[in-house]
């Protein structure tokens, strides 16, 4: 009972205070250590371990600028592949235009020149000759071009079609 006692008249605040400056020694004794380890070329665990950390750091910072560097030039090899791929494409999309309008005045003038030489042609061929024109104009108005080249085979057609409707296919 007197053990417990004597623990309540313990000033705890000069206990914690001592704790703490044994605790601040032990720290100043080992950076103390520690210098002089250095000094002497030695190495600790400590030491070696952070070293290792440092350098591991610097390898991965290295890295990461040369892989920065390397996404950087792949990303201007993508964007020139990318204009050189919309570049073919324009080529490719006007190509494909050239030949659609080619192929309708083809079949326009091939018509005109049947109803010229006064071949038989029925309603339907008549039709479809002026629905084709006017995909031909539409193509062309689409594609900022201007007519020039089935106007008076169109006319020729128009002008027969009119023929036809009043006097009988």
């Amino acid at each position: 009972m007197e053990a417990i006692l004597q623990l309540t008249k313990i000033d705890f605040s000069s206990v914690f205070l001592s704790v703490f400056v044994i605790l601040l020694g032990l720290k100043a004794v080992l950076s103390l250590f520690e210098w002089a380890a250095g000094q002497l070329g030695l190495e600790t665990k400590w030491s070696k371990k952070q070293r290792e950390e440092y350098e591991l750091l610097l390898r991965t910072s290295q890295s990461l600028a040369a892989l920065q560097e390397k996404h950087e030039t792949d990303m201007e090899r993508s964007d020139r592949r990318d204009e050189e791929i919309s570049h073919d494409i324009k080529k490719l999309t006007r190509l494909f235009v050239d030949k659609e309008i080619d192929d309708i005045r083809w079949e326009i003038n091939n018509f005109a020149i049947r109803v010229a030489e006064g071949k038989p042609c029925n309603k339907d061929s008549y039709q479809h000759c002026m629905k084709i024109y006017e995909k031909y104009e539409r193509i062309l108005k689409e594609n900022q071009l201007e007519n020039g080249e089935v106007e008076i085979s169109m006319e020729l057609i128009q002008n027969s079609y009119m023929d036809k409707l009043k006097y009988g296919f």
